[in-house]
């Protein structure tokens, strides 16, 4: 019967070996960390929260979206810059008018942004 004999593992193996394994969890590391974007869907973000009462008929929305194909502001398409930067003007009715901002990523997934807003005229806050 012969005898069992152990593989022998020499330095040189067990480094080229670690070599490997933290090269292949690097890559995968930056695949995920590439992906982050995608995975996150899209993103809208306003640089200035509005007040919610105004005696004003107009309100300027202003923002940023990130990973987007398109946007709309109440079901109307409206455009960003180069880098991401919208602003845009929202007419409000009498009383009570919410502004819904959509963002769609080119994988359909949809974000939206609700913002209520009351408008009264300055008459009638004077009386």
């Amino acid at each position: 019967m012969a005898p069992l004999t152990l593989p022998r593992f020499t330095f040189r193996a067990l480094v080229k070996s670690a070599l490997v394994v933290c090269g292949l969890l690097l890559l995968v590391l930056y695949i995920l960390w590439q992906a982050r974007f995608l995975i996150a869907g899209p993103r809208i973000t306003l640089s200035e929260e509005p007040a919610r009462v105004h005696n004003d008929r107009v309100v300027t929305l202003e923002g940023t979206v990130a990973n987007i194909t398109s946007l709309s502001l109440n079901g109307r398409q409206i455009f960003t810059d180069p880098s991401g930067h919208f602003k845009e003007a929202l007419v409000l009715e009498n009383g009570y008018t919410i502004a819904t901002i959509a963002a769609t990523d080119r994988y359909g997934r949809v974000t939206k942004l609700e913002r209520p807003f009351m408008y009264t005229p300055a008459s009638l806050v004077q009386n």
